[in-house]
């Protein structure tokens, strides 16, 4: 990857922030093994006025069941449209010690267009999951085409909010003085 890096982390930086994590959701990733994060995406149409889609999907994060000292970079499959925003975000990921050896899945259903604004499809989505006592699953919203990296950054929120807890629990195990 050729990346000027001050570029990069600028643009980065701008795209991450233009999503949004509506419903977080509030309980700790595993240390060891897999773990599922289930959500719906809004996202925004190309033109103004027009609908709007929301998506089902699920992340997948795999752990290492063995931690050793090689250094991977973090995998993502089926979050981008565009390799090189792919190579970008795991560039990007990879100079974080919580990513490294990381696997990340993304599976989603068909989109669901629908007629309301995303405030209003948030919205809907928020008291529905109210009603259903799911606490769970997370609403994600993006603009037109950056739906990937609304994905990407709640399950790398989910990991950076763990890695405490993850970290305690590798010192009781032994693994950490």
């Amino acid at each position: 990857m050729n990346f000027s890096h001050e570029f990069d982390e600028q643009r980065f930086f701008e795209i991450w922030t233009a999503v949004r994590i509506e419903r977080p959701v509030n309980f700790s990733l595993f240390t060891f093994g897999d773990q599922k994060l289930p959500y719906y995406l809004v996202c925004g149409a190309a033109e103004s006025g027009s609908t709007v889609t929301i998506r089902k999907g699920e992340v997948s994060i795999t752990r290492p069941m063995i931690i050793t000292p090689d250094r991977m970079e973090p995998e993502f499959r089926n979050f981008f449209e565009e390799q090189e925003e792919a190579d970008l975000a795991a560039f990007l990921l990879s100079r974080t010690a919580g990513f490294s050896n990381l696997k990340f899945a993304n599976t989603s259903g068909p989109e669901r267009i629908v007629s309301d604004s995303i405030e209003e499809a948030v919205a809907k989505l928020n008291r529905q999951l109210d009603d259903e006592e799911e606490e769970h699953v997370a609403i994600l919203s993006a603009p037109p085409g950056m739906g990937g990296i609304a994905v990407m950054r709640y399950a790398a929120e989910r990991v950076w909010e763990s890695a405490p807890g993850n970290i305690q629990e590798l010192r009781e195990r032994g693994f950490l003085n």
